[in-house]
């Protein structure tokens, strides 16, 4: 029951979220644009992930489903609430990050060992949540992974 409610929470606050702090324009890609690049690709990986899970572009957010194909992450309420912790370790700071941890908290304190771990990798990792990712959709997502050492 508390699933729905933060997936609730987070659904209402996406929109007027974005209208406030994303001022940047959307990505000029469409779906099948990501798969048709190199199968090895960041991008076709980010395609085949929106496809698995039936999801859109969400504009101006794109960035986000990047994440979670480069850690790995999968879509639970879970898997988000880590991969925010790990996204904090790794330096990202932002409203909707700083919701989604203090939820987890909140929610689930008896995870906090669990998200300890997440914000530690994301520390070791080295600084990628404000790379120009449109840029790298072509680059092989081994590579990036081991460059910026994101251990999956």
């Amino acid at each position: 029951m508390k699933d729905l409610f933060i997936e609730w929470m987070y659904r209402t606050v996406k929109i007027p979220y974005q209208w406030v702090f994303k001022k940047k324009k959307a990505w000029p890609v469409t779906l099948q644009d990501y798969l048709r690049l190199p199968e090895e690709s960041l991008g076709f990986h980010l395609g085949c992930f929106l496809c698995q899970h039936n999801f859109d572009i969400q504009a101006t957010l794109e960035e986000h489903d990047v994440f979670h194909v480069l850690t790995h992450t999968g879509i639970t309420v879970l898997d988000e609430i880590n991969m925010q912790f790990y996204l904090l370790g790794n330096g990202k700071r932002g409203p909707f990050l700083f919701l989604v941890i203090g939820t987890g908290l909140v929610f689930y304190p008896f995870k906090i060992k669990n998200f300890y771990q997440s914000y530690c990798q994301g520390k070791r990792a080295h600084r990628f949540y404000d790379l120009d990712f449109l840029q790298l959709l072509p680059q092989p997502i081994a590579h990036l992974q081991q460059t910026l050492n994101i251990k999956p």
